[in-house]
């Protein structure tokens, strides 16, 4: 814990990690990481997805165009009529 006022020593015996892991892999592999990082920035400064509608719509729209639907054979849920 740190006391007010101090700073955390800096682990320099730990190379910074620049390789993808499996998840940021698959993200990039469907053509959209760009609109999934833009999406989760708007929920991590927003804290309410209500408030990212443009990005949610914008990542759906590429992951369509992209063709992920049919690569992941995710199904769209019927709308609420």
């Amino acid at each position: 814990m740190l006391i007010p006022g101090q700073v955390a020593a800096k682990n320099d015996s730990k190379p910074e990690d620049d390789e993808m892991d499996d998840w940021d892999k698959r993200i990039f592999s469907t053509g959209c990481a760009n609109e999934n990082t833009a999406m989760n920035d708007c929920f991590f400064d927003k804290k309410d997805w209500r408030k990212c509608a443009g990005e949610l719509k914008a990542f759906s729209e590429c992951w369509k165009r992209k063709g992920n639907d049919e690569r992941t054979d995710s199904k769209t849920a019927p709308s609420k009529a």
